[in-house]
């Protein structure tokens, strides 16, 4: 099987690969975990709330994203978001919403249903102790959280936020049904460009399990560390 393996096509296209297809792969995944977790503690604090409705609402968005197929949100969001903005600018038209911009809405929206439950479990790690020594200072809901809680959880949080950043850098391959050129994309474009599937396919996930491998080592080597102190 290997005795034809052509090395040469993995040289001649590893600056494309990793200038168009990585960087792109890196900046989806970058802006989406940020977005991703600034939404998720939105939720999670939604979900800890002690109103009924904005639990329930938060509740019911976690349930239901983390019960759909993400290919299947990206194709809705994909499809479905230019109309969603027609129907909110009240145009004549379909908003032009381009290919990356529904990858980005469809990704953080996504993620934010898992990091909120990862930051939901580390506010409730934090002892309720300080949260009513805090108020018997004088310091008011969002003065305790800004200033106490979410400090705690985020530090409490970090492997895990990353982990789950590492499962969405993976997930980000799957932008190829929207004909974006991440690095899955890009490998798969000199694959069939070149008649050298084999060689760039087994590229491809070499590099994939080596960044994700790579990334999950520093993460528990963090992890091991925040154990510690």
């Amino acid at each position: 099987m290997f005795s034809n393996f052509d090395f040469d096509v993995i040289a001649r296209s590893w600056p494309y690969l990793f200038k168009e297809g990585m960087s792109f792969t890196l900046m989806l995944t970058g802006l989406a975990t940020g977005a991703g977790i600034v939404l998720g503690t939105i939720l999670a604090l939604m979900r800890l709330s002690k109103f009924v409705v904005l639990q329930k609402f938060a509740a019911t968005y976690v349930n239901i994203i983390r019960s759909l197929p993400l290919v299947l949100v990206i194709f809705w969001f994909y499809f479905l978001l230019p109309y969603i903005g027609q129907w909110v600018l009240g145009s004549e038209r379909p908003m032009a919403v381009g290919a990356f911009m529904s990858a980005l809405v469809t990704f953080s929206l996504f993620e934010a249903a898992y990091f909120s439950e990862i930051m939901r479990a580390g506010i409730q790690a934090v002892p309720r102790g300080q949260f009513a020594a805090a108020q018997a200072l004088g310091m008011r809901y969002h003065q305790v959280m800004g200033y106490i809680v979410l400090p705690q959880a985020f530090r409490a949080m970090t492997p895990l936020l990353l982990t789950q950043s590492i499962i969405l850098f993976q997930d980000t391959s799957l932008v190829y049904v929207l004909s974006l050129t991440d690095f899955l994309g890009a490998a798969s474009k000199v694959a069939q460009r070149d008649g050298r599937l084999v060689e760039m396919y087994i590229f491809a996930a070499l590099v994939y399990f080596v960044i994700s491998f790579g990334a999950s080592m520093l993460v528990k080597r963090l992890q091991a560390k925040i154990a510690v102190r």
